[in-house]
């Protein structure tokens, strides 16, 4: 029996003691993380929104085997958010189509959720109604003509089915109670996200995209969480770590029992995690954060401004007065003029002498 074939099926429980306590701390790693965020400047604020959302995205395909072109997916994401991006790239229908949900997911977490909106996502998935060589079904529920939906292993004709989804003729009835509870159920919407995405990938609605429309959910949930569009962790990003637990966690959906409190805490625990290791995904967008905010002060001209910002994103190679000149498109006495000031007030170092001379940010 599949959890679905239990007689209560879809009453989930769990043990409140342990998984409230999880709840908690989750609750207090979310709170400090907003509030620093709070107390960042505009710019840099959009940089971390840009930097998690691309993580997100990237992140959340490769947890399906999909390697997304990295400078397609942060050039999309900066044009959804109207912020300035210097790469100007082709982006792909696909990578397009999932930019498009996650910022739909995020940006409009309070609209309800409906058939519609779910099957407008899947599409977007795959705008050639292909899922690598085969045709799928797009916009709509699968129909299983080719037989029921499988996660399965092993060589062709000795597979191993690891779970059957429910039949196809019960998705309009399931997922309409699915839906109904994340719109109307009123429990805390942590809780909810943990249910929410165990509950659509048990039901597995689609022929393809499931998993990526589960965490599209999530995303959802967690933004309803914090009532705030500003996404500063990417749960994806650590899913995507721990990916053998996370396909681990979701074998409860082989077990009959409802008891899903496995699966809630292994949720609490990653996305706790996530929240604490967003230090490491924002790192560049904090140490800009930290560096501006000493020199608050400062009077800069446009051409110190772009190359420190250049500097704080990870600059290739050694910075001199030529690529000065170039970046900026000035004389080399004018690179030379902007540079010194800077020197003087200590922003930055000089080192070596001659051509060798070079320089980098005194932090």
């Amino acid at each position: 029996m599949y959890i679905y074939q239990n007689k209560n099926w879809p009453k989930f429980v769990w043990d409140k003691i342990s998984v409230l306590d999880l709840l908690a701390e989750v609750r207090f790693k979310q709170g400090l993380l907003l509030g620093r965020m709070e107390n960042i400047g505009f710019t840099v604020k959009n940089e971390a929104l840009l930097a998690s959302m691309t993580e997100e995205i990237i992140r959340s395909g490769k947890i399906e085997g999909e390697l997304l072109d990295t400078k397609q997916v942060r050039s999309s994401v900066a044009r959804k958010l109207g912020i300035k991006n210097e790469d100007r790239v082709y982006v792909s229908e696909n990578v397009r189509g999932f930019v498009d949900i996650i910022y739909d997911a995020v940006h409009n977490f309070d609209k309800p959720v409906t058939k519609k909106r779910l099957c407008d996502w899947q599409s977007m998935l795959f705008p050639g109604k292909n899922s690598g060589i085969y045709k799928i079904k797009t916009g709509d529920y699968r129909d299983d003509k080719l037989g029921p939906m499988q996660i399965v292993s092993g060589p062709m004709g000795l597979e191993k089915v690891h779970y059957q989804a429910p039949d196809a003729i019960s998705l309009d009835k399931e997922m309409s109670s699915l839906i109904k509870f994340i719109n109307d159920d009123e429990s805390d919407d942590i809780i909810k996200a943990a249910v929410v995405h165990l509950w659509f990938v048990i039901l597995h609605p689609f022929d393809d995209g499931n998993g990526r429309i589960a965490r599209a959910l999530t995303e959802l949930m967690l933004a309803r969480s914090e009532r705030s569009s500003d996404r500063f962790y990417s749960m994806s990003s650590q899913i995507e770590k721990n990916r053998k637990a996370y396909y681990g966690a979701l074998r409860i959906t082989s077990d009959s029992s409802l008891d899903i409190t496995s699966w809630m805490r292994w949720f609490l625990i990653t996305l706790g995690d996530a929240i604490e290791n967003s230090e490491i995904l924002l790192k560049n967008v904090l140490r800009k954060s930290d560096f501006w905010s000493k020199h608050n002060a400062v009077n800069l001209n446009e051409r110190q401004s772009k190359i420190i910002n250049m500097l704080l994103d990870n600059f290739r190679g050694n910075l001199t007065s030529s690529k000065w000149a170039k970046i900026n498109g000035v004389s080399q006495d004018t690179a030379g003029r902007d540079i010194a000031e800077l020197v003087k007030m200590n922003i930055l170092e000089k080192s070596g002498a001659g051509r060798n001379t070079r320089y980098k940010l005194n932090i």
